[in-house]
């Protein structure tokens, strides 16, 4: 991770992660140009054994020490980027999770949402949320916008969204003042 002046952040003494934009080839028209890859993902870098715990425990600790932390009771990771990490704090937390995926199946309690700077925009989640305190984990927010959808999503399923962990905030497009508006709290291991 790049924290402030761009200097690694150490995890532990046997790794560095880090965090970085790298600009996508051969999109279309209404996709972000750029892509956060980070440590944690395996694009550009083997993830070494140990990290995942390692970067999950230090996501929820900052997550439980955030000034509106809330104790949540389902973890939800978004799609690809944020399998690793909402496994991870889930396992840290010692809480449940689900994820949502970019598969339309014919599955009860189907609720539908946008990622709308993607190739393919919409999202689901399958299964109850009613009455649920969920934290929703990803690897990075950069506008907010697919996590606000999500919110909007959650709340219309009577589930309480407690919160946003992140690994990666992405100061370029105002994800923080996004979800602030709709009174959501981001939490977040570094920002670029």
């Amino acid at each position: 991770m790049h924290g402030v002046g761009g200097r690694p952040w150490n995890v532990g003494r046997q790794m560095t992660f880090y965090a970085r934009r790298v600009r996508r080839l051969g999109i279309s028209g209404g996709v972000r140009a750029l892509r956060v890859v980070h440590g944690l993902d395996g694009i550009d870098a083997e993830v070494a054994a140990g990290t995942v715990d390692a970067v999950g425990r230090m996501l929820w600790d900052q997550w439980r020490c955030h000034p509106e932390f809330v104790q949540h009771d389902l973890v939800l990771g978004l799609d690809a980027g944020g399998i690793v990490p909402a496994l991870a704090v889930s396992m840290a937390s010692g809480t449940s999770y689900r994820l949502a995926w970019k598969l339309d199946l014919d599955l009860p309690d189907k609720r539908r949402f946008h990622e709308p700077y993607a190739s393919r925009t919409d999202v689901f989640l399958y299964g109850p949320v009613e009455g649920r305190r969920i934290l929703v984990v990803d690897d990075e927010v950069t506008s907010g916008a697919t996590v606000a959808s999500l919110v909007g999503t959650l709340r219309d399923g009577l589930a309480d969204v407690v919160g946003v962990a992140c690994l990666v905030e992405d100061k370029s497009g105002q994800g923080r003042a996004t979800l602030a508006d709709i009174g959501v709290p981001l939490c977040a291991l570094t920002q670029l």
